[in-house]
């Protein structure tokens, strides 16, 4: 397994090792302890989740206010994403800032998201299969999500009119009334 670190404080790109072979390939897509010794976090995943969207399908920018705050382990077992995280931090160094990552079937790679991110992601594919773990459970009262094309973010999702939820359509602004609830420590 090979971590890397992006920019932005605490957000990780992980790539699993892949053995392949004429038979097809094996990976493990998660083992406790190899994910401790290799990033430094003591996360325990409590769920997963997995969705499959159609192409064009933007989903996000979510988060959980406290004290439901989820971090996220995401992978696609099936065809393509652009993943996206906001750092909402308050006084973090990069509060407002995002890094993204494109994640597919055929790289297999994993991004970590911990709480403190808005996250997202855009479906490249039809039939996508998008998998994560999470370190909280899903609580509807704590959900909240900024939009997708908040020019405060600037996210170049590369799709000017994507398929959105009614959710997602109407969330708040970065640089509207937003008052973040998490802390940067």
């Amino acid at each position: 397994m090979i971590v890397e670190r992006t920019h932005i404080d605490d957000l990780l790109i992980i790539k699993p090792d892949v053995f392949e072979d004429n038979r097809g390939y094996f990976t493990e897509s998660f083992n406790a302890a190899r994910f401790k010794s290799k990033t430094g976090l003591d996360v325990v995943f409590v769920q997963d989740n997995e969705s499959m969207s159609n192409k064009n399908v933007l989903r996000g920018l979510h988060f959980q206010k406290p004290p439901h705050g989820q971090g996220k382990l995401v992978r696609v077992v099936k065809g393509a994403v652009l993943d996206v995280a906001v750092d909402i931090r308050k006084g973090s160094p990069t509060f407002g800032q995002y890094a993204k990552v494109e994640l597919n079937e055929k790289n297999k790679l994993q991004f970590y998201v911990p709480p403190g991110f808005a996250h997202g992601f855009l479906v490249l594919e039809d039939h996508t299969i998008f998998s994560y773990k999470c370190t909280n459970y899903y609580n509807r009262e704590s959900e909240d999500g900024l939009r997708w094309n908040d020019e405060a973010i600037g996210v170049d999702w590369g799709i000017s009119n994507p398929i959105l939820s009614e959710k997602d359509k109407h969330a708040q602004k970065l640089d509207g009334n937003f008052v973040s609830p998490f802390e940067y420590v």
